[in-house]
Parts: structure tokens; C-alpha cells; sequence
């Protein structure tokens, strides 16, 4: 005989490795289930919040679905914004989570269905005699729909013996979203025929074409159009050709790289959603620009597409390359006439602004040298934001990953560095937060160090500010009191959780990041690099938000 929260914890076990949790009363027979009798690797944080967001980082940073749990009541509305934050950026995982009993409330319980209902996330309840398909549901549910579910066993049923446990069928997943319809195809033959005729096209990809796993298709069709590359923030160097890429597109791309992409006089859109900062607020394509998009939505998700088909981007540019070649199209030869190299360019700044402290350009810049190129990002929110963007190259959609950006959410950083280390265990870690949101989720910093250990880093730029809200704020003349935070030590707390804190005050001391590279990893300990930045230095993303709401 085994209990109910054996039963979910070996079915979630067999199709889920990594597990991040919490205990408390409501899980603790599941954990204790899943630590004693399965295969599943289980990392322990220090806030609740910090198991939903380490399940997510490991998603984005590898493509695999993560588990996180913890107890009901607090445990669970410790989470609620790190869900609303999964559902937003459309992650995967479940959450199992304790639940009032069936016999109704009690005192300290909340309605915790409707509560994850509001942030967008369905829960599946976990019964008597379904606790293993209930299970595998809650999985397929995750998988099918890209989105976080929570997985609830009830205080009263946690503990009843409920018999063998069940062998069921594993998850589904959907099958690729061809272009099958009357209309996709009609469509497809009119943007041939457009691609077949432009001087100067653009393909413009987003994570959606890295999840559909697009990359040898993206390639053959800007090779058979001649068209000029550039990408999200979320699908950097999807295309396996850099030599003809622009870069990031909007706030975080390069001056130079934003005209060109204005000069395009077709941009086919492929798995990207246009939000309003990849548009840069409307700007980034020419009126007279021809925008289609190629997305598994049910329709264009902005104003400015013209022409839209829905489908699995693999499957859309690969139809795509076989008409161009059996049509006997050339390609356009524009992006042979542009030195992408020079157009990606950013300016780097001096090594201190005009108050003496770093400027974050030149350090960062400065960084983008010094670390590992073996490495995953994983990014706060903030306005620090750009500066890994700008200046931090990642080498695939799936290393580098902002935990929070969808919700506009701060303090979600130093969770997710536990994520991207069972996800990356061959790579350096690497965490850029704020000290805002860094000092919000100092929780979590001993479980960064201890996951990450020697092959771990963070780069807190530290401005002694809510840089982001002085930006929009203060120089609209408000009170900036509210907007300040008094300077905090972030290399003395490093040292402090067993790492090794750096006060960086100029381009000099960033030399320990050579020094550390030296020591053996398993002899090493996970580096804290304090930055001592200017507030002065606005990025330019957020000089395009001040714009808009000026």
C-alpha cells in the first residue's frame, strides 16, 4: 500500500528529474516520499517563491519542464508572483502544493484555486483514487500549453492509503501546427512571392522559433532570401549564420542596427510576439515596411503585421525555403552591402561617469571580456536590464533568460540561479541583478552559492537606487526619497553566505574575474561582484519608456 502523496510524488518523479521545494506541513509526506523511494534530484531553497522561480529558470535555460513544491496557505501566496510571472513568459512546471482539507476551511486557510485562477494558472486537485492521473494531467497541461499548473493534495487525503501505485500513460505533447488550412497556404504562396521580389528583407525571430527548434530552417530561408537577421531578446543567435545578424531588436539593439532594420522593405516575423519593447513603442519598422508574422497564436499578436499565418515556425520557413527554390528566386544580395559587425556596435561609455562612480557600459563591457564563454545569464528586472543585453553575448535563446521581465517584476534573481545550475551543470552561472531587486530576494543567496558553488557568479549593479523609478520619476521632478536605497555591501554579504564579494570601483578591480578563472572550480568559491555604478548613465531602452511617457 503506499499514500496519496507517494502516488503523485513517484508519477511526477518518473517524468520529472529536478524538483524545487520548500517543506512545510503540506508537502511533507510528498517530499518525504519523493527524497526516500525515486530518482528525482530534489534542491532545497529559502523562500517559497524561489521554488517556482528556480523550476522556471531550469526551463529556460534547457528547454525541460522542473517541478517545484511547497506547504499550503502562506507557502503557497509566497508564490503567487513568481507564478504570475511563469504564466506571463508561458514556462512550464508544476507546483505541488498542500491544499485545505476536503472537509472544508480552516481558520488560516485561503481559496488558493481562486488565487492562482487570478495570476492565470489552472490547479488540478488531487483525490482519492486519481492521484497518479491527476499527476500526469497536471504534466500534460504544462507541456501542452506552455504555462505553470499547480497540483493540489488536499491536508485530509495527503496521508490515506490508497493502494499500488499505478502504472498510466505519460504526457502528450501536441503535434507541430502545420500549415494545413486553405488560407496558410494561400498565404504562404503570397509571402513567397513577396520574399521572391524584395531588395531588402528582414527576418525577425523570437523564442517562439528556438522552442519549435527552427534554427537549420531560419538559416536555409535567409540564405535563400539574401535577408538580414536579427532577433528578440528572448531569441539571440537563433540563426546560425551571425555574420549577416544585427542583433537584438529594439531598446537593447544598437543605433546603427535600428535604422538598418528600417531600411527593410519586407520583415517576415517568425515565433516572436512584438511586444511593445522589441517595437521600441512603434518605431522599429519603416511605414512602408511589409510586416508578416509566422506564429502558433490564433491571430497577429501587434497592430502592425499585415499579413499573418498561423503555424509551427520549423514547419512555416521550411515550406517556405521549398517554394522559393522550386519558384527559382534569387536571393536579394542586400545583406552582402551591410557591415552587420559595425552596426552592432554600442557605445562603451568611459570608465567613470560624471560622478566618479563606474559607468555600467564600460563594466560591463569590460565583463563581457573577462567571464567564461561557457556560460548561462540568468537576469533580474530592473533597469540594469540592458547592460547584459547590450553587452553580454549569449550564444543561444537558452542562455541567457530574464526571470521577471514578462510580469515587470523585481527580486526574482538570486532564485533563479539554482534553476540554470541543475539545468547547466557543465556551464558558468552567471546572475545580473539590481541592488533593488537583490536586496528583495537576499533570501535565496545561500541557496545561489550553494548550487552554484565554484562555477557560479553575480554581478550587482549597484547604484544605490531604484534606478528604473528614478528614471521615470524623478526626473519628472517627484520626490526622489522614495526612490533611494542607502548604499548596501553586496561583496560583504557574499563573503558572508560562504562566496567570495568584490567591492568593484573601477575597471582594475574586475581583474579578480581572471584570477578566479584560474583557481580550480571545485577549489573556488561562487564570485559576488559588487559594481559601484552611476545612476547618471540612463540605458537606452529606458530612455525610449521615458519618451513614450513624457
Amino acid at each position: 500500500m503506499a499514500h496519496t502523496s507517494a502516488h503523485v510524488a513517484h508519477t511526477l518523479a518518473h517524468h520529472i528529474d529536478e524538483v524545487f521545494g520548500l517543506m512545510g506541513n503540506g508537502n511533507a509526506y510528498f517530499l518525504d516520499a519523493l527524497l526516500t523511494s525515486t530518482s528525482a534530484t530534489y534542491t532545497a531553497v529559502r523562500h517559497e517563491a524561489g521554488t517556482v522561480v528556480a523550476a522556471d529558470a531550469h526551463f529556460r535555460t534547457s528547454g525541460r519542464i522542473a517541478a517545484a513544491t511547497t506547504t499550503y496557505g502562506a507557502g503557497f501566496t509566497n508564490t503567487l508572483t513568481a507564478l504570475a510571472e511563469a504564466a506571463q513568459a508561458k514556462v512550464p512546471l508544476v507546483l505541488v502544493v498542500g491544499d485545505e482539507p476536503t472537509s472544508g476551511p480552516r481558520p488560516w486557510d485561503v481559496d488558493q484555486i481562486a488565487m492562482a485562477s487570478a495570476v492565470g494558472v489552472r490547479t488540478y486537485t488531487v483525490g482519492r483514487v486519481d492521484a497518479a492521473a491527476a499527476t500526469v494531467t497536471a504534466i500534460e497541461h504544462a507541456l501542452t500549453y506552455r504555462v505553470p499548473v499547480v497540483l493540489a493534495i488536499p491536508y485530509d487525503v495527503a496521508t490515506l492509503d490508497i493502494g499500488e501505485i499505478p502504472s498510466v500513460p505519460g504526457p502528450g505533447r501536441p503535434a507541430p501546427l502545420a500549415p494545413a488550412s486553405e488560407f496558410s497556404q494561400t498565404s504562404l504562396d503570397r509571402l513567397t512571392a513577396a520574399l521572391a521580389e524584395a531588395e531588402r528583407p528582414i527576418l525577425l525571430a523570437g523564442r517562439g522559433a528556438w522552442l519549435a527548434g527552427a534554427e537549420a530552417e531560419l538559416g536555409a530561408l535567409a540564405e535563400a532570401t539574401g535577408a538580414l537577421t536579427t532577433t528578440t531578446a528572448l531569441g539571440r543567435n537563433v540563426f546560425p549564420d551571425a555574420d549577416y545578424d544585427l542583433g537584438v531588436a529594439g531598446g537593447f539593439g544598437a543605433p546603427e542596427a535600428m535604422e538598418r532594420i528600417r531600411e527593410a522593405d519586407i520583415a517576415v516575423v517568425l515565433g516572436a510576439s512584438l511586444n511593445q519593447f522589441t517595437m521600441r513603442f512603434g518605431e522599429l519598422f519603416h511605414p512602408s515596411t511589409a510586416v508578416w508574422q509566422i506564429d502558433t497564436d490564433d491571430r497577429a499578436t501587434n497592430a502592425r503585421v499585415g499579413g499573418f499565418i498561423r503555424s509551427d515556425v520549423k514547419l512555416a520557413a521550411g515550406e517556405l525555403v521549398t517554394r522559393l527554390e522550386a519558384s527559382g528566386a534569387v536571393a536579394s544580395g542586400w545583406r552582402e552591402t551591410v557591415d552587420t559587425a559595425a552596426d552592432r556596435a554600442h557605445e562603451m561609455g568611459t570608465e567613470f561617469a560624471e560622478d566618479g562612480r563606474l559607468d555600467p557600459r564600460a563594466a560591463a563591457a569590460r565583463l563581457g571580456e573577462l567571464m567564461p564563454e561557457a556560460r548561462v545569464v540568468v537576469s533580474d528586472g530592473g533597469h540594469f536590464i540592458a547592460w547584459a543585453n547590450m553587452f553580454w553575448e549569449p550564444s543561444a535563446p537558452d542562455r541567457l533568460a530574464m526571470v521577471g521581465t514578462a510580469f515587470q517584476s523585481i527580486g526574482l534573481g538570486w532564485h533563479s540561479v539554482a534553476g540554470a545550475a541543475r539545468a547547466n551543470q557543465d556551464s558558468t552561472i552567471v546572475l545580473t541583478t539590481g541592488d533593488g531587486g537583490g536586496a528583495m530576494a537576499l533570501s535565496d543567496l545561500d541557496t545561489a552559492i550553494r548550487s552554484a558553488g565554484g562555477r557560479g557568479m553575480a554581478v550587482v549593479f549597484n547604484d544605490a537606487a531604484y534606478g528604473a523609478e528614478v528614471n521615470l520619476y524623478g526626473l519628472k521632478g517627484l520626490n526622489k526619497a522614495p526612490m533611494l536605497i542607502d548604499e548596501i555591501d553586496f561583496a560583504a554579504l557574499g563573503s558572508a553566505a560562504g562566496g567570495h564579494g568584490v567591492a568593484v570601483h573601477s575597471l582594475a578591480d574586475l581583474e579578480v574575474v581572471n584570477e578566479w578563472k584560474e583557481i580550480p572550480v571545485d577549489e573556488r568559491r561562487f564570485l559576488v561582484l559588487d559594481l559601484r555604478i552611476s545612476g547618471a548613465v540612463i540605458a537606452p531602452y529606458q530612455e525610449e519608456v521615458i519618451r513614450v511617457n513624457s
